[in-house]
């Protein structure tokens, strides 16, 4: 079985058993997957206790946990992790069996093909990212206004949201080697046109955005899932905007 759903942000009150009965028939070889925010790697001074203590309580679920990076992850200590081969693509260990999909590899889950590609850009940054030292003071004063939208380099926000050139090679590269065809793209940003047609002219196109409308165009594929949009919507019949819902796609 395979199940999907979107951000949580550090929250995965929903993957409890009320919540999510589903899983009392689920197994190791059983997964679900995450559009991103995924939120459990995240303190800048390294593993928290709340952190810990929600990783360790996901890894002793009976299915495997897998997400793909959002914006709001630290990226840095994502890349920190151990890399492994799992179910034919690359992998960084956050525990034995909670797994972050390493951005354009292509995996094989009963029988499906599926391709993963994180990262997204932050829209809460309306004021700007702040220097941790420098703007020290700005810092201070900003967190008691609740209306500025800023966040802080290396604390809350890093460069890596958006992808390198390697790995949006990389990514072409890996469809390639499977004829350009894969069932499903799961990603946190939408495409270009998604982020047109659903982001209310809050979406601002990026590299991502437009490398992902540039896949969807080139390739053969049965369904995109994204997150992002903090919105369970179908735009149209291929693409699927993720949030709170978790579906069942195998």
């Amino acid at each position: 079985m395979i199940y999907i759903t979107g951000d949580c942000h550090g929250d995965f009150r929903r993957f409890n058993r009320e919540c999510f009965p589903e899983q009392k028939e689920m197994n190791r070889e059983d997964t679900v997957i995450i559009l991103g925010d995924f939120g459990g790697v995240w303190d800048y001074r390294g593993e928290s206790s709340n952190e810990r203590y929600w990783l360790d309580w996901l890894e002793k679920k009976p299915y495997t946990t897998i997400f793909v990076d959002g914006n709001h992850e630290n990226h840095v200590r994502l890349a920190e992790y151990p890399v492994r081969e799992w179910k034919g693509g690359l992998v960084h260990e956050i525990r034995p069996h909670v797994l972050h999909l390493m951005r354009g590899e292509v995996f094989l889950l009963e029988g499906l093909k599926i391709f993963a590609f994180g990262g997204a850009s932050s829209h809460d940054i309306r004021d700007g990212i702040l220097d941790p030292v420098g703007d020290a003071r700005l810092i201070k004063k900003w967190s008691r206004m609740p209306f500025k939208m800023f966040r802080v380099n290396g604390v809350s926000w890093w460069k890596e949201e958006l992808p390198s050139e390697e790995e949006m090679r990389r990514g072409k590269e890996n469809l390639k080697k499977h004829d350009n065809q894969v069932d499903y793209i799961i990603s946190h940003s939408p495409s270009a046109s998604v982020a047109a047609m659903m982001g209310l002219g809050t979406q601002k196109q990026d590299v991502l955005t437009e490398y992902l409308e540039e896949i969807r165009q080139s390739i053969q594929y049965r369904r995109h899932f994204c997150g992002h949009l903090h919105m369970d919507r179908q735009v149209n019949e291929k693409d699927i905007l993720l949030y709170e819902q978790i579906v069942r796609i195998a």
